[in-house]
């Protein structure tokens, strides 16, 4: 007998920003995606590792998050720092989505320190390649991450945008 697999409900809104339309999905009591709306395939790709199979239905405000971003792009950065958030992952990806949620704002860290404050000190390209795979920009500010030279690198929205976001912060580039 053949069943069918349950359809996950996730929750959509779209914001506008300075740096363009950022798309918000939540499951019930939690933020699961963040994204640049160009970005959609991305983020699909990311919530289809996730939910088997899953529908995007439109709520304002899902959650709150969508007023939080807002207050976000208005200079206030905290609001985004008790959403609770499931971003799914590995172990060692989750690890550092927390850590990269500890860089304060207007603050970097290279690839390198977050590798060594993980306790890996040789493991800077797996800590990018789990910076890659994080399915909640902004809010898990993977932007705060340079080289080891503090040049801009990587950043599926764009250096441009992960430029903007630094100085947004009041990082000192």
């Amino acid at each position: 007998m053949l069943t069918r697999a349950t359809i996950t409900e996730l929750h959509t809104d779209t914001i506008d920003s300075e740096i363009g339309p950022i798309v918000i999905v939540t499951r019930p009591g939690a933020l699961c995606a963040v994204d640049f709306a160009e970005c959609d395939e991305r983020m699909k790709t990311l919530l289809s590792r996730r939910f088997e199979d899953f529908a995007l239905v439109h709520e304002d405000n899902p959650l709150g998050v969508s007023e939080r971003l807002l207050a976000y792009f208005a200079k206030d950065y905290a609001a985004l720092d008790d959403v609770v958030v499931d971003t799914g992952g590995t172990e060692f990806q989750r690890r550092v989505w927390v850590a990269l949620r500890a860089i304060p704002p207007g603050s970097t860290r290279t690839y390198g320190e977050l590798a060594s404050q993980l306790g890996g000190p040789n493991a800077s390209r797996a800590v990018g390649l789990a910076n890659s795979q994080n399915p909640l920009s902004i809010v898990v500010p993977c932007h705060r991450l340079v080289g080891s030279d503090g040049s801009l690198t990587g950043y599926a929205g764009g250096l441009a945008r992960k430029h903007w976001l630094l100085r947004h912060e009041g990082a000192i580039l």
